[in-house]
């Protein structure tokens, strides 16, 4: 059955709003602050073979894992489902995100067969666990991230399964708040229910079924007409996530293999460092959920999200590694795994699209936790805090500052001071956005957010799960970083860091201490030299920028009055280009060097190069490229090494894309030898 124009439209913006009314419904109806007032969770309908069918302003991390949901719901129950039932699970390994994320699979039924379901993803702030918030940074294995629910019918034939909702509001926090929750999302997926019905009755469900195909097929046609107009070809990037072993940063790796053939891609993560037991791991789900969403929102952002602007990309994640963990490793940090992906895709698409892509985004979903009982009510209390960071910057302007993130949907990322202090015994002292923390670029990164809570109860504890705090966001075609994550308490006016930066489990609080966050900026869109000096001049003004990074970046020389000195202006910037450290590209070969659970390239230098550059053994630097994203390393000094060359492999030298001869900006970004009291020292600074 083809349908004509308007009543395709007429349909597909139906369903959509169907989703829309469900999510009307969670936010009413929700009891977590998380939920009605930080929107943390996403709804959509999905079809019996695990489809996205619709969704509307929803967590893009939420709802494009939500098949694998399904799938595993319907291989579970499929053969045994009926009118009544619902499905409830969390588990990771069973196509979920993290073990907050509690989703409610609601099958729906018309002239006697299966034909929808309606599902929502809530965020319940705490599922047990070894720390209130249930996410710890050191966590070693998932019994101690909470409580892991399979897909189980906790509604059968109508009937609630009371003790299966009793043994698990058992192993909680805040179970009044759970219960709520879990209400909500079952009056969502009834209202859909509702709708579909409807629908059904005015069109006939021959013809929305029809409806679905079509929109799902030109979606698809869409998407591989964009994926035709690019250059086929391999394209090859890598980042890091942040682990410490003995006290030291040991950097897993993420590959990103990029295969462009005719209007099909190939996003193929092989050579992933493998699974390890911390929260440094995700799903497949969430992997393949984050190489979706860039693709998604680089190449097809307007149009209306469905499994069939998804069909044309193939994900490729070996079982066993940090972006496909395996039972019983933690799988905590879907939202650092996520934004890596998107952050490896950004890097491979850079090389084919350069226009299209914008620099790094804010690297972690930044998840803190404080928690503990209430003085008022005896009762326990959690409060959830993610503090937005800044997106990339991009070709046609600054990345946005402390706002959602392309995966985050229209998830509230400012958490409001008012309901915070009465729902919990804090005190927000400030909401501010970090001068300096966007990436200098041509375009500036967004600024990063920083925060104060202070705790006004006589205990509790804070954990923080998070990534980017010594790797930050990366800029693109010569733009610079953004601002690392960083945490610490003040504690009798002393600032105290932590032992593992952006990684903490249960730091007890007591009443008058403050816990200081400051979230990631994202990287910067082009030469900072580049940037017009009136914008430059403007950032200075509004704050954005400090007068040591407006001179020391961009270049900007004031004159007596307050305005631009032009001239002294364009001398500096000159300074600055001349000054700047580059080497001359050779024939290089071993370019990884393996740690105890790491895999790190290495650039090796001739000693008397890296005085020049002000570089020690084992300092991370950034390989800038003019036309790509920067390929990052770790120094190695060797004499064997030709005083001013920088020998790279191959495969380095496609991701910067410079050639044999090339001459390279070599860019300091971290100091190397991190052991956990220097970077406690630097946190506190």
């Amino acid at each position: 059955m083809i349908l004509d124009p308007i009543t395709l439209e007429v349909l597909t913006e139906g369903l959509i709003s169907v989703v829309r009314e469900m999510r009307a419904t969670v936010f009413r109806t929700a009891r977590s602050v998380a939920i009605y007032e930080a929107k943390d969770f996403s709804c959509g309908l999905f079809d019996p073979a695990s489809n996205v069918v619709a969704q509307s302003e929803d967590i893009g991390s939420h709802v494009v894992p939500l098949p694998w949901s399904v799938r595993s719901a319907m291989e579970q129950h499929g053969a045994t489902l009926a009118p009544g039932d619902v499905i409830l699970t969390n588990d990771p390994y069973r196509g979920g995100t993290h073990l907050n994320d509690v989703t409610v699979i609601y099958p729906v039924f018309a002239d006697g067969r299966l034909i929808f379901f309606p599902a929502v993803r809530e965020h319940w702030a705490d599922v047990g666990g070894m720390v209130p918030g249930s996410m710890s940074g050191k966590a070693t294995e998932i019994y101690q991230e909470g409580v892991r629910i399979p897909p189980i019918k906790i509604v059968e034939g109508g009937r609630i399964n009371q003790a299966a909702i009793d043994l698990l509001l058992a192993n909680m926090r805040v179970p009044d708040e759970r219960l709520g929750d879990f209400h909500a999302s079952l009056s969502a997926c009834r209202t859909a229910e509702r709708r579909i019905h409807e629908l059904c009755r005015r069109y006939g469900v021959e013809t929305l079924l029809a409806a679905i195909a079509q929109n799902m097929d030109r979606s698809e046609a869409r998407m591989r007409a964009k994926i035709a107009a690019l250059p086929d070809g391999e394209y090859y990037f890598e980042d890091y996530l942040e682990t410490f072993q003995d006290g030291r940063l040991e950097p897993l790796l993420l590959p990103m293999k990029l295969t462009i053939a005719g209007d099909g891609m190939v996003a193929d993560m092989t050579g992933a460092s493998p699974q390890v037991p911390v929260p440094v791991n995700s799903t497949l789900a969430v992997s393949a959920g984050g190489v979706l969403i860039a693709v998604k929102s680089i190449f097809d952002p307007d149009a209306p999200l469905n499994q069939g602007s998804l069909r044309p990309i193939e994900v490729v994640a070996p079982p066993g590694t940090i972006v496909n963990v395996q039972a019983p490793a933690p799988a905590g940090s879907h939202g650092e795994i996520r934004k890596r992906v998107l952050a490896v895709m950004v890097g491979a698409l850079a090389q084919v699209a350069p226009r299209l892509v914008a620099g790094d985004l804010c690297r972690t979903s930044f998840h803190n936790m404080i928690g503990g009982i209430h003085p008022r009510t005896g009762k326990e209390w959690v409060h959830y805090e993610w503090s937005a960071g800044g997106s990339g910057a991009f070709l046609e302007g600054d990345g946005p500052s402390a706002m959602a993130t392309i995966d985050w949907g229209d998830l509230t990322t400012v958490q409001p001071t008012e309901v915070l202090e009465t729902r919990m015994p804090l005190m927000i002292d400030f909401s501010l956005q970090a001068t300096d923390s966007g990436g200098p670029g041509t375009t500036r990164g967004g600024l990063s957010m920083r925060r104060r809570l202070r705790l006004t109860s006589p205990r509790a504890a804070y954990s923080l799960l998070s990534d980017g705090a010594v790797l930050p966001a990366f800029g693109v075609l010569g733009g610079f970083a953004g601002a690392p994550v960083s945490s610490h308490v003040e504690r009798d006016g002393v600032a105290e860091a932590f032992d593992m930066p952006g990684k903490v489990a249960g730091h007890p609080l007591r009443a008058g201490d403050a816990v200081v966050i400051r979230s990631a900026g994202g990287g910067g869109y082009g030469d900072p030299l580049e940037r017009p000096l009136a914008r430059v001049l403007d950032d200075l003004e509004q704050g954005y920028v400090s007068p040591e990074s407006a001179h020391g970046d961009y270049g900007l020389v004031l004159a007596a009055d307050g305005g631009i000195d032009v001239p002294a202006s364009e001398a500096a910037r000159a300074a600055i280009r001349a000054a700047r450290v580059t080497l001359a590209v050779v024939e290089g070969a071993d370019c990884y060097e393996a740690g105890s659970v790491s895999r790190r390239r290495i650039c090796r230098i001739n000693p008397a190069s890296a005085r020049d550059a002000g570089l020690r053994a084992d300092d991370i630097v950034e390989l800038m490229s003019p036309t790509a994203a920067p390929l990052r390393a770790w120094v190695v000094l060797d004499p064997a090494v030709g005083a001013g060359t920088l020998p790279l492999d191959a495969l380095g030298r496609r991701v910067i894309q410079a050639a044999l001869g090339a001459r390279v900006h070599v860019r300091l970004l971290a100091r190397g030898l991190l052991s956990a009291s220097a970077l406690r020292r630097e946190a506190a600074e």
